[in-house]
């Protein structure tokens, strides 16, 4: 639309200085623009209500914009103003001076002149012309045509011809002798030469050009007396032409044609204004209107690449980093905005590197908090003052305390853990101060935990478990606890210990045993015929003393014996099932003794094992489930089952009595020896049975047996490896 009315503007003020092209085109013209500038307007008149819309929504960049827009509208309206204020005086300024008196004045005496001049050159041709006619009446008729051509030069003619009233060339001379149809005056003429004597006209001036200067020409009709007396013949007419001069003509016309258009812009002078005034105001509205929609596109193109970096400025810092917008501009400002595009990229590809980081981290504290759940150790993270903040299921079965509920308090606040607590914090306290002079980075010791200090015949408490615990240093000056229970370790040191115990029990006291035995004999042998009565039966029952000792001497250095140097396992297939028949055949039922019966699995698949040595195991396992069992109450039974668990592979071996069961104390060290709930028992029994289970590769388990929270006996169990499981 800004081009279209360019180009009608153009046309518009070239129409004004055209008088003809104005008379024909300015009209629809003028329309045309008009209707140009009413559609420029609606134009702004839109972009406008849009900013505003935009400004009222509160939509981004559109204060910007509208700025912009305005800066850019006011650039263009200024000049444009002052351009129209100062245009506007001169053309109403230079149109007065158009019509001015004087030039009005100069016009009209150009005109004259002209007119002047043409009646002075027809009038002396007239005068010549009437000498001229009188020579042609004083002349016979048969010289006319010589006399023609002596006229022709002495009037200095362009044509001289003699016409009859009727309208006849009598005879000619000049250009009018070589014409064909020659020009013929009218009968008006004819008859106004006739009445006046003479008459006089110009002609050719109304189509006169450079090209058809000759056309111009004064001409000159008068009548030629008669020398004849009486009947008159026709009359005669003397036609006399001379031209112009081309400067006076075209200088005549000039000043002629200038007057006409200077009386006819002087009449519309009013319109002449208005429409100088109309156009200038028109091309004022079509610049305004086109400058301000042009502000708004250079503006929206300005702005459009600082609104898509602010925009993306909006979105990068609410979290967003999704690829932006990017102008393919030359400009710095679309070089600003790829930058930012690419820098944006870059943000979120670090992003993405720092999720994958965290999920690596997670997964790894995922992976970390795993394995400290599965640990069977304890950890305990501590602060800086000792309180707990963080710890995994293993410390809390080792220490048998909730740690969980007790977050954030120290090991001192917890009961059962005071001294404990006392002794850990004793030992970071230590370590803190000697690290620099002994460049350690840990401290380790073990521990001895007993709850509320109870103790038993051996002087420690019978659940009093052995910890062996280390600390570091964590940044942030926490601490870091990890600690295990050994107590199994420490049993099987002592089962070590006790081995080793026996061993030497078995080397030094069997050997004193046999004299000691043989020497009460030969005593009791050598003074039996020497005494009599009371003292007889007192040396008899020393001796029957002596002896009895010294073989329960000999069966208790057996079983230390049997304890140190048991056989390593000979592992063959076994039948369960035919090896408990057999031995289970052994035990009689007697009034003194438990009953024992068998609960076996027919689906028992053969074991690997040392048949001789389960066969110890079962024997000791059925005699302790008999010493415990109560015989006065109806239908205890020692029960012996064998168990096919397909699920793990195994065989169970179980016995079952109907006993008082073990304290907790005892289940704890049930396997180590000389722990023993009997009065006379040596404790070897289960000691053994955990060492022959260990050469099968079996696992032993030992518990109390409850019915409706009441114990009714206890278990020990051996989960035995199938003959076929154990040689694949």
């Amino acid at each position: 639309m800004v081009l279209i009315g360019l180009v009608l503007l153009f046309l518009l003020t070239q129409a004004t200085n055209n008088r003809e092209l104005y008379e024909r085109n300015y009209a629809w013209l003028f329309t045309i623009n008009v209707a140009v500038a009413a559609m420029l307007l609606c134009g702004v008149a839109w972009v406008g209500f849009r900013l505003y819309a935009r400004l009222r929504d509160g939509k981004f960049g559109s204060r910007l914009l509208v700025k912009l827009a305005l800066i850019f509208a006011f650039v263009g309206l200024g000049p444009g103003l002052l351009i129209y204020v100062v245009s506007y005086q001169f053309v109403s300024r230079s149109i007065e001076t158009w019509f001015d008196v004087k030039v009005e004045g100069a016009l009209e005496a150009g005109l004259n002149l002209g007119r002047v001049t043409l009646d002075a050159l027809a009038s002396d041709l007239s005068g010549k012309s009437r000498s001229a006619a009188q020579q042609l009446a004083e002349s016979p008729a048969t010289t006319t045509g010589l006399v023609l051509e002596r006229l022709l030069e002495q009037l200095n003619a362009t044509d001289v011809a003699v016409w009859s009233s009727s309208g006849t060339l009598i005879a000619s001379a000049g250009q009018a002798s070589f014409k064909l149809t020659p020009d013929k005056p009218t009968q008006a003429q004819f008859r106004t030469a006739r009445l006046e004597r003479a008459v006089s006209w110009v002609e050719g001036l109304e189509d006169f050009s450079a090209a058809t200067s000759s056309n111009a020409r004064v001409k000159v009709l008068l009548p030629i007396a008669s020398a004849s007396i009486g009947l008159q013949p026709d009359q005669r007419y003397l036609l006399v032409s001379r031209a112009l001069p081309t400067n006076l003509v075209a200088n005549a016309l000039a000043v002629d044609a200038a007057y006409r258009e200077y009386q006819e812009r002087a009449l519309s002078r009013d319109g002449l204004k208005r429409m100088y005034i109309g156009t200038l105001t028109l091309s004022l509205f079509l610049a305004v209107f086109g400058a301000i929609l042009l502000a708004v596109i250079l503006g929206n193109q300005i702005a459009k690449p600082l609104l898509v970096l602010a925009e993306g400025v909006s979105q990068v810092a609410a979290g967003d980093l999704t690829p932006k917008l990017a102008m393919q501009g030359k400009d710095e400002l679309g070089g600003l905005t790829r930058a930012f595009a690419s820098m944006t990229q870059q943000l979120a590809e670090a992003r993405l590197t720092v999720q994958h980081s965290m999920e690596r981290v997670d997964a790894s504290r995922a992976n970390l908090q795993t394995i400290l759940d599965n640990l069977t150790a304890g950890v305990i993270v501590m602060g800086a003052k000792g309180e707990i903040r963080s710890s995994n299921p293993g410390a809390t079965r080792i220490l048998q305390i909730p740690l969980r509920e007790h977050q954030g308090q120290r090991l001192t606040d917890i009961d059962g853990l005071q001294v404990f607590g006392a002794e850990v914090a004793s030992q970071f306290v230590e370590f803190l101060a000697q690290r620099a002079e002994t460049g350690a980075d840990h401290w380790q010791q073990s521990f001895q935990l007993s709850p509320s200090g109870e103790q038993s015949e051996y002087g420690a408490s019978e659940k009093a478990i052995t910890l062996v615990a280390r600390g570091a240093e964590l940044p942030d000056k926490a601490t870091l606890l990890v600690f295990d229970d050994i107590s199994e370790i420490v049993s099987a040191q002592r089962a070590q210990a006790w081995g080793e115990v026996a061993r030497r029990l078995a080397h030094e006291i069997k050997n004193p045993l046999t004299p000691i035995q043989l020497s009460a004999e030969r005593l009791e042998h050598k003074l039996a015929s020497k005494l009599q009565g009371t003292e007889l039966q007192i040396l008899v029952k020393s001796v029957k003393t002596i002896v009895d000792q010294v073989d329960a001497m000999k069966r208790l250095v057996n079983e230390f014996r049997d304890y140190a140097r048991l056989p390593a396992a000979d592992l063959k297939a076994v039948d369960i099932n035919t090896l408990v028949s057999d031995i289970l055949q052994l035990y009689e039922t007697g009034p003194e003794r438990c009953p024992v019966r068998m609960e076996l699995d027919p689906s028992c698949p053969l074991v690997q094992g040392d048949a001789q040595q389960l066969r110890q195991v079962i024997h000791n396992l059925v005699q302790n489930g008999q010493d415990a069992s109560d015989i006065s109450a109806q239908g205890n039974a020692v029960i012996v089952r064998t168990q096919w668990l397909e699920k793990s592979g195994r065989v169970r071996l179980a016995v079952l009595d109907h006993g008082a069961g073990f304290s907790e104390s005892i289940l704890k060290r049930a396997f180590e020896p000389y722990v023993t709930t009997k009065a006379r028992g040596t404790g070897l029994g289960l000691a053994v049975v955990k060492k022959i289970a260990d050469e099968h590769g079996a696992r032993i388990d030992i518990g109390n047996r409850i019915q409706d929270g009441v114990v009714v006996g206890a278990q020990v169990s051996l989960s035995l490896n199938t003959y076929t499981n154990a040689s694949a």
